[in-house]
């Protein structure tokens, strides 16, 4: 099991298009601290390559989001990922 695979299934049991946490309660549903990477918005990147190669991005992204850091806030927002167009 990876160290982001329970915010994986957190993120999957969501149903809002848009939801925000604070660091702890990521921290408290990783069992673990967040590095202190976590404080830089490229921490929180949304890889658009097919195999992300940040751990945690592939996370939020099989999930269905995007992650955002909130600026001076320890706390992120993860927006539902719109579905590409059919065609």
């Amino acid at each position: 099991m990876g160290k982001y695979d329970p915010l994986h299934r957190h993120l999957l049991r969501q149903q809002t298009a848009s939801y925000e946490m604070s660091f702890r309660d990521v921290e408290r549903i990783i069992g673990a601290l967040l590095p202190r990477g976590a404080q830089r918005p490229e921490w929180w990147a949304n890889e658009q390559a097919p195999d992300p190669r940040h751990v945690q991005c592939r996370a939020w992204l099989a999930a269905g989001f995007h992650a955002f850091l909130v600026k001076g806030a320890e706390r992120i927002r993860f927006e539902r990922r719109q579905a590409a167009p059919a065609g």
